[in-house]
């Protein structure tokens, strides 16, 4: 009995966390929310800790860049049977292109899991040079990531042409995020895009990799995070070869609008719950209209918005004189192209020469 209990009681003590999550996530939907966020980042902290060794490991052979493919291989494998979150990938083939710039939208913490299904061997990420200071510096130094300094114009342009420079010596590709920060909502859509990592494509004459990850409000937002697929897109290169940097707007707003038009058509419109006082006027019949309208098949289908035809404008209501700047609103709206170079206004010297990756959530 004596051996038996020696082996049984160390297993009861670490049976104990998972027993108290169990109650935690069945006591209440916050309780649930919680209790998967725990699990989430306590695999990010468990695969970055276990990844070191991995890191060291494919450093010592010369082989860093490929550190990412394999903790990512790791990382998808564990939470996506820990929180049932799976990943489906269209045109990963696109991928075995390199070097290039893979460009993917950036929604949340959840993308890690999007990462770690989709990336490819010789791929290195390019981030914030703050990073290098925090629990992942370390990690990410082994791994071979790129650390631009944003708060320097000058030195982050040199930063950029010497990651060039690396990409063609050694066949390798960079992951950044275009949008140089977190947005997720209901609606599907994307923030403007920074022009660093065009400036730096064409520099190079590398082609652009759009990968586009569906919006995934309806898995996890505040309060709540579920399980379910996540689809995502890798579409065809877009060659830069021959541009020149007056070409950057043009070529920003090809692939932003290639990647806007992917998103509405692989993303489930997520709907804001109506309100009690708004349904006590609709009958039944035109509430079961409402849902064969918006749910179709196996997925939720996005309708596109009208076009802006010189009758729908005329029926917009409006002072005299406003059907122009209408026509010029709904036109740019619908072609999802920004008119700004970023959201707070036009374009600073600053902003071009500048990839901004993994700031704070804006709310």
């Amino acid at each position: 009995m004596g051996f038996f209990s020696c082996i049984l009681k160390p297993l009861a003590y670490l049976s104990l966390p998972a027993i108290i999550l169990g109650s935690l996530s069945a006591a209440s939907p916050k309780g649930q929310y919680y209790t998967r966020i725990f699990v989430y980042l306590g695999t990010v902290a468990g695969v970055a800790t276990a990844s070191i060794a991995t890191a060291t490991t494919l450093a010592f052979l010369g082989r860093p860049h490929d550190v990412n493919y394999y903790v990512a291989y790791m990382f998808y494998s564990l939470v996506s049977r820990f929180l049932d979150i799976r990943v489906e990938v269209e045109g990963q083939e696109h991928l075995e292109n390199r070097p290039a710039i893979i460009m993917g939208n950036h929604q949340s913490m959840l993308d890690l899991i999007v990462v770690g299904k989709v990336m490819p061997k010789g791929t290195s990420m390019l981030a914030k040079k703050q990073l290098r200071f925090t629990p992942v510096g370390p990690f990410m130094m082994l791994s071979g990531a790129i650390f631009i300094d944003r708060g320097n114009n000058e030195r982050a342009i040199r930063s950029l042409k010497a990651a060039t420079d690396l990409m063609k010596r050694l066949n390798i590709s960079i992951w950044m995020y275009p949008e140089g920060t977190r947005h997720l909502g209901p609606d599907v859509e994307m923030l403007p895009f920074k022009k660093g990592g065009f400036h730096m494509a064409i520099q190079a004459g590398l082609p652009i990799i759009p990968i586009v990850t569906q919006n995934y409000w309806h898995i996890y937002h505040e309060g709540v995070l579920g399980s379910g697929v996540i689809k995502v897109r890798v579409l065809p290169p877009i060659p830069t070869e021959g541009l020149s940097p007056a070409d950057i707007n043009d070529l920003m707003t090809r692939v932003r609008g290639q990647m806007l038009e992917t998103l509405s058509d692989i993303s489930i419109q997520a709907h804001k719950p109506t309100s009690t006082d708004d349904k006590k006027g609709t009958s039944p019949t035109t509430q079961q209209s409402e849902k064969e309208h918006v749910f179709s098949g196996s997925s939720i289908a996005i309708n596109p918005p009208l076009p802006a035809t010189e009758t729908n404008l005329k029926s917009l209501p409006g002072p005299k004189g406003s059907s122009a700047s209408v026509s010029s609103s709904t036109t740019s709206s619908q072609l999802g192209v920004s008119t700004t170079g970023s959201e707070a206004g036009g374009e600073t010297e600053e902003d071009e020469g500048m990839v901004l990756v993994d700031r704070p959530d804006r709310r």
